[in-house]
């Protein structure tokens, strides 16, 4: 890819001293395979290190009317606080900017979800198959944050996530501990005996005592989030070309 393209922008939730494990460095890092030449940059929502609005800073430019870069968000779905600031950001930059789609809904993200809960143990591999595939009666509820929008995002990943486990799964926000109640009884009534939470959340919008007090609170394992996972590096840069591609479309005669 061309080094004059436009910038690769990964908008990330809370701080750059929050991001204690480098999830946004790491994975910034592995889409820079996807897209060579292009300058990726990262700007976080909140204090003032490394933040968004300084990422959208451009030098002059020979075209001021040029876009300039391709906002992404590190986020699995819609989450609407995060939204806002991210549509305000893109609107306050010194250049042109676009913003990219959610990550998800993405097959992809089901592909993360499932790395996730075999990397801690709640899922064995099939050599057959190069599948993880978890042991009879356990079932999958899968964690959204954000609202509404943001559950019917992640339903499209627990549904795949599902056809790859062979085992009921079910999505529940964050947050709502009757609907997490609720959606663990709908896993002992398909016959799970043994529930595991899988957060589709990427990690940095979502603290994650979060996650830990949901554990200690219902006694049920949960997985890490998806985190710095190949795939959603893959998947940034998919956004990213997306994004590119409905510029050249528009722009396009016809």
């Amino acid at each position: 890819m061309a080094s004059d393209a436009p910038a690769l922008v990964l908008a990330v939730p809370g701080t750059a001293a929050a991001d204690q494990q480098g999830v946004a460095e790491e994975i910034a890092a592995t889409a820079e395979l996807s897209c060579p030449g292009v300058d990726i940059r990262i700007g976080y929502l909140a204090g003032e290190a490394h933040s968004l609005a300084d990422a959208l800073t451009f030098d002059s430019r020979p075209d001021p009317h040029a876009v300039a870069g391709v906002v992404v968000p590190l986020l699995a779905g819609p989450f609407p606080a995060i939204d806002d600031r991210l549509a305000r950001a893109v609107s306050e930059a010194s250049a042109p900017v676009l913003l990219a789609a959610h990550l998800g809904p993405h097959p992809l993200v089901a592909e993360s979800l499932h790395a996730r809960l075999a990397d801690a143990g709640l899922a064995r591999h099939a050599r057959a198959h190069g599948l993880s595939i978890a042991t009879a009666g356990h079932g999958v509820l899968v964690l959204a944050d954000g609202g509404v929008e943001a559950v019917q995002t992640a339903e499209v990943a627990a549904v795949l996530l599902a056809s790859r486990l062979s085992i009921p799964t079910v999505t529940a926000l964050l947050g709502d501990s009757a609907a997490i109640s609720r959606g663990l009884g709908r896993l002992r009534e398909a016959g799970s005996q043994r529930a595991t939470f899988a957060p589709c959340v990427i990690g940095p919008e979502t603290p994650r005592h979060e996650l830990d007090s949901l554990t200690a609170q219902f006694g049920i394992p949960c997985a890490a989030p998806l985190g710095a996972h190949p795939a959603v590096a893959q998947l940034v840069a998919i956004r990213y070309g997306a994004a590119l591609a409905r510029l050249s479309m528009a722009g396009s005669p016809g």
